[in-house]
């Protein structure tokens, strides 16, 4: 936190394993992780890494992989804005779909989700209550990942759209689109699905769906820093389907 908004924060490093530039309030960020986890390893866990600055790696076991983006919204972080977060989520496997536990804490307020499989939920603790949307056929309150091209693509969704919301923190939008404080949430433009890794479990845990911009199942792609799909998200099925439908072809 004292890094972000500051030219220290803003230092360039060299280029990270995801393909973006490492900033020294990223390195700073995923340093105070890693060395968490080599605490774990140092007591006799056994597992691997990914992380968006330093890649894949082992901690003496490919499974389970702990994900993490130490700064999600690193932009937002750079420029002084106080929304970003450290996003961390636990697969036993090597697809989406195997993700078993995911947090997502907004750094700027200490606010936590977090979503176990099969157990729901939470934000700071509570069970997520997701707040009910109008259902009158339009989308109230649409988020969108913040590519100029992701606001072009996503054309047929604001046409259906009464207000927009681009925050800068694709984990932090899913995450309050889990709770309905989004209607709907796109990337209509291929990212990582890394970077959803912890936002997909909380919106399936509290009831919500998401997948690629044609309705396919995300949950068995792999879970590397190359893999790349669209995402449309909503916090029931009714607005889901509303979303889908924008894009749908004519007949």
């Amino acid at each position: 936190m004292p890094l972000s908004g500051t030219e220290a924060g803003r230092a360039q490093l060299e280029m990270g394993a995801g393909g973006d530039r490492t900033m020294e309030l990223d390195r700073a960020a995923e340093a105070t992780v890693l060395g968490e986890l080599q605490q774990l390893a140092d007591r006799g866990e056994r597992f691997s890494v990914l992380s968006e600055e330093v890649g894949l790696r082992s901690f003496g076991a490919p499974h389970p992989l702990i994900v993490v983006d130490p700064v999600d919204g690193s932009l937002n972080a750079k420029q002084g804005i106080p929304f970003f977060n450290v996003m961390l989520a636990v697969l036993d496997g090597p697809t989406m779909g195997d993700t078993v536990a995911g947090s997502v804490v907004n750094l700027a307020n200490g606010e936590r989700w977090t979503a176990i499989r099969g157990q729901g939920a939470s934000r700071e603790g509570e069970r997520i209550r997701v707040m009910p949307a109008a259902h009158d056929g339009r989308i109230e309150l649409l988020g969108l990942e913040s590519s100029t091209r992701s606001l072009l693509a996503a054309g047929p969704l604001l046409e259906r759209a009464t207000k927009v919301r681009i925050l800068g923190s694709m984990a932090l939008s899913m995450a309050h689109t889990a709770s309905g404080g989004l209607d709907v949430f796109c990337a209509p433009v291929p990212m990582r699905v890394f970077d959803m890794t912890a936002g997909l479990l909380l919106i399936s845990e509290a009831g919500g769906v998401a997948t690629d911009l044609h309705g396919g199942s995300i949950s068995g792609l792999e879970c590397t820093l190359k893999t790349r799909t669209t995402l449309l998200c909503a916090p029931d099925r009714e607005l889901h389907a509303l979303a889908l439908g924008a894009f749908a072809r004519p007949a």
